[in-house]
Order: C-alpha cells, then sequence, then structure tokens
C-alpha cells in the first residue's frame, strides 16, 4: 500500500468482509431467537391446553336407563376410570345394616362431597358413581358383587388384587385393609331421571329429583 493508498481489491476485500460479518450476526441472531423459543414452548403449551385436554376435562353424560341391575359401566373422566352401577334392592338393603367391620361406615372423612355422606354413598341409592383406583396406591379393584366368591364371609364389593384392600359395595373400605379410606366419589348429578354427568357437583335443587 505505497504512498498510503488503498487498492480497490482492498476496499472490495473489506466490504465483502463486512457482509459476511453482518450475515453471521444476523445468522447468530436467529438461532439464538429459535433457541429461546424452543425452551419456552412447552411452558407456552401448557398455558394453552389442547382442545383433546379441555375435552378431557368436561362433564360427560350418561344414560342410566339401560343400566340392568348388578351391572357396571367404566366411563373415562380428566383421564380417571369412573364406575357407573346399578344395585339391587337386596344390595341396597344390605348397605343400611349396621356395619361394625366398616372403617369409615358413615363416610365422615372428608375425601367425599357430602352427598356421600350415608350407608349407600350416593344420590340415588340404586346408582353408585365411584372413581375406579383403589385409595392404597391406585390399582384398579374388581368389582365382586356376588356373595362368597371371595370367601365364606364375603358379602359382595369389591376387592383390590394388589394388596388385598376390600370394600362394601358403597365402596367403604373395612378395618385393617392397605387403603385408607373409603372409595373416592367424583362430582356428579342427575340432569333428569335418566342423564347422569359427571364431572359437576350437585347442588340442592338437583338433589330432589332423586326425592
Amino acid at each position: 500500500m505505497p504512498g498510503g493508498h488503498v487498492s480497490i481489491k482492498e476496499v472490495q476485500n473489506t466490504a465483502v468482509d463486512l457482509k459476511r460479518r453482518e450475515f453471521l450476526l444476523r445468522l447468530a441472531s436467529i438461532l439464538g431467537v429459535v433457541s429461546v423459543a424452543g425452551l419456552l414452548w412447552p411452558f407456552i403449551r401448557a398455558l394453552f391446553p389442547s382442545a383433546v385436554t379441555r375435552a378431557a376435562g368436561r362433564p360427560i353424560e350418561l344414560d342410566v336407563s339401560t343400566l340392568t341391575v348388578g351391572e357396571q359401566r367404566t366411563v373415562m373422566w380428566r383421564g380417571k376410570p369412573i364406575w357407573v352401577i346399578r344395585r339391587s334392592d337386596s344390595a341396597i338393603a344390605k348397605l343400611l345394616e349396621p356395619n361394625q367391620q366398616l372403617e369409615d361406615p358413615e363416610s365422615k372423612l372428608p375425601q367425599q362431597p357430602p352427598y356421600a355422606q350415608n350407608a349407600t354413598r350416593s344420590l340415588r341409592p340404586d346408582i353408585l358413581v365411584l372413581v375406579a383406583a383403589c385409595t392404597h396406591l391406585g390399582c384398579v379393584p374388581t368389582y365382586r358383587p356376588d356373595p362368597h366368591t371371595l370367601d365364606q364371609y364375603w358379602p359382595g364389593g369389591f376387592f383390590c388384587s394388589c394388596h388385598g384392600s376390600k370394600f362394601d359395595l358403597a365402596g367403604r373400605v373395612y378395618q385393617g385393609m392397605p387403603a385408607p379410606t373409603n372409595l373416592e366419589v367424583p362430582p356428579y348429578y342427575f340432569k333428569d331421571l335418566n342423564t347422569l354427568v359427571i364431572g359437576v357437583h350437585a347442588s340442592s335443587r338437583v338433589s330432589e329429583v332423586n326425592g
């Protein structure tokens, strides 16, 4: 570079270097934004649940008019299996008898709604609605409604084969079992005589439908 003159080639090279540096800076900025967006996306998705997730949390309806005596149906609500069972008159009569072998016969512990604090643990004596999960470790018990099918003293109810917990036909746990509490009663009400809605607590007005 004699005499302090800068050649055209040097100017061109400098211009190319500046453009390259500008390109690399822009590329780095874009990559940084993409990386941050990738990190934030799970949190953004959590704030705006999918339609499937929203639908899973909505109340569900079930027509119980076709539910036969002794029949058990299972529906899903909020990812939980829910049992709906129509009990016989003899099963209801058995539940109304005093039973000193039950841990919480009057359902005084607070894991159930007020309308489950009765001998049948239900709004209607014939229709039982329960979360199908043992209150010990969450296993799904089996429905054993017939007497003497588990042992000679078995009156009928639910049995958890995971650790041996036993429940009567209202979901009340027997004394000395691994399960600490009665089976959970989900929120529900009757929209009319035959339409069961699971996912919304019964109001006093709705309770009147069942007398």
